[in-house]
């Protein structure tokens, strides 16, 4: 069964480039052997990140997050039984904010910026599809 999860949280440190590259790095490694899809965003240290795989893998990988000593406040946003997958094409792709129009975060939030703890997980979600459709999202793997 499939399963996709949204999820957020606040880094203890600002996260650089360097260190969010390692984070993708890893992922995209691990991810396959898993079965496991999905996005990545970080915004100097707020992370949003949708998994998507087997309910069992999936779970396993969200304890293992929420358990990471890096990062607090890890809230998950959404959690559904999937038919399909949305994300399929990305081990773990990343936004890049920088390619992101600032109008693109001002239509789903208050502020032009990434801040999942102010809007709903639908809202969060809808933002990641919009990403996704104009092309923000980098490393395409096969």
């Amino acid at each position: 069964m499939l399963v996709r999860l949204m999820y957020c949280s606040r880094a203890l440190d600002n996260v650089s480039q360097d260190d969010l590259n390692a984070i993708v790095t890893k992922s995209r490694a691990n991810n396959p052997v898993r079965g496991i899809t999905g996005v990545l965003c970080c915004s100097g240290k707020i992370f949003l990140q949708v998994l998507e795989g087997g309910r069992m893998e999936v779970n396993a990988l969200y304890n293992k997050i929420s358990n990471d000593v890096r990062h607090k406040e890890v809230m998950m946003l959404c959690y559904e039984e999937i038919e399909e997958r949305r994300f399929s094409h990305w081990s773990m792709g990343q936004v890049s904010l920088a390619r992101i129009n600032p109008s693109l975060l001002i239509k789903y939030s208050e502020k032009a910026e990434l801040d999942p703890y102010a809007v709903s997980g639908k809202v969060s979600m809808a933002l990641f599809n919009e990403m996704m459709a104009t092309a923000s999202i980098a490393g395409q793997c096969s």
